[in-house]
């Protein structure tokens, strides 16, 4: 006599959201990451790194 085992349950299915993506705040709404680099905390070496990175090639 074969017996059947339970269904597992399944994970329920993501709901579907009928907002207005454009009533909602985007990364791109803020002022946060623009050209930002994390805090060195007024490393002098750090500041000349980024100084000689972000310098165009033809002022060298």
């Amino acid at each position: 006599m074969s017996t059947a085992s339970a269904p597992e349950p399944r994970e329920p299915k993501p709901a579907l959201v009928f907002d207005d993506p454009l009533d909602q705040q985007s990364s791109d709404d803020t002022d946060r990451g623009w050209g930002e680099r994390p805090g060195t905390g007024g490393d002098s070496a750090a500041d000349l790194k980024r100084f000689l990175d972000e310098k165009p090639p033809h002022h060298l």
